[in-house]
C-alpha cells in the first residue's frame, strides 16, 4: 500500500513511518517543515489545518494514518480537533478511503476494568484535562466522517525496543492496560490498517 502518515515528525509517527517500510509499504511521510520525515519516505509538506495543502500530499495515497497530537512541551491542545476536519475534507477530495487515528484511552473508561476507572485514570485526567480535552472532541468527528475509519486508543507511550506483543480489545479497555511501547503501537496500527474487520471499530492496546 502507499501510507501517507501525518504527524511523522513526531516520535510515534516516525515509528509508524518505518515499521510501515519494513512491512514493504510505500510511505509518504506529511510534515510541516522541509526536510523533517523520516529518511527513506517521501516527504509532501502540508500543516494539518490546511485543507488545500493536505489534498496535495494525499495524492496517490491508498490510506491516511493521522498521527498528529499534543506533546509533553506543546500548548497548542487543539491542534487535532482543529487538523481533523481538515484532513476528512481533504482524503474526500483527493479519493482516500482509509484512515487510522492515534487516540488515546486515558480520556475514556468505557470497558475498563475497576482499577482503571476509579483508582488510575481519575488522576491522569485531571493532570492532563487539556490534552484529553482535545482527543474527546476529535473522536466524534472521525466517526461522522463516512470515511473507513478506525480509531486506536493506547495508554501511556512508552520509549525502548518493541516488545513483539501487545493485547487489544475492540470496543472497550484492555484490563490493566497501564503503557505501551511505540514501536508496539507503531505495529498495531499497521495491524488494524488491512484489516477489515476494525473499519468503524474502536480499539484499545496495551502491552
Amino acid at each position: 500500500m502507499r501510507i501517507a502518515v501525518l504527524g511523522a515528525s513526531g516520535r510515534t509517527g516516525g515509528l509508524i513511518v518505518d515499521a510501515a517500510r519494513a512491512r514493504g509499504h510505500e510511505v509518504v511521510a506529511v510534515v510541516r517543515r522541509p526536510a523533517s520525515a523520516p529518511s527513506g519516505a517521501t516527504e509532501r509538506i502540508a500543516e494539518g489545518r490546511d485543507v488545500d495543502a493536505l489534498t496535495a500530499a494525499l495524492e496517490g495515497v491508498d490510506a491516511a494514518v493521522f498521527a498528529i497530537g499534543p506533546t509533553s512541551a506543546s500548548t497548542d491542545h487543539t491542534v487535532m480537533r482543529e487538523s481533523m476536519p481538515a484532513l476528512v475534507t481533504a482524503m474526500r477530495a483527493a479519493d482516500v478511503r482509509r484512515l487510522i487515528v492515534v487516540s488515546a484511552s486515558g480520556p475514556f473508561s468505557d470497558g475498563d476494568d475497576p482499577f482503571l476507572k476509579f483508582v488510575a485514570k481519575p488522576i491522569v485526567q485531571r493532570i492532563l484535562r487539556e490534552p484529553f480535552a482535545d482527543f474527546v472532541a476529535t473522536e466524534p468527528v472521525v466517526r461522522s466522517s463516512a470515511l473507513d475509519w478506525t480509531i486506536v486508543r493506547p495508554p501511556q507511550l512508552k520509549d525502548g525496543e518493541a516488545r513483539g506483543r501487545y493485547r487489544r480489545a475492540n470496543g472497550g479497555g484492555v484490563p490493566f492496560g497501564i503503557s505501551i511501547r511505540r514501536a508496539d503501537l507503531a505495529a498495531a496500527v499497521l495491524d488494524v490498517l488491512d484489516d477489515e474487520a476494525t473499519v468503524g471499530a474502536t480499539i484499545t492496546v496495551a502491552a
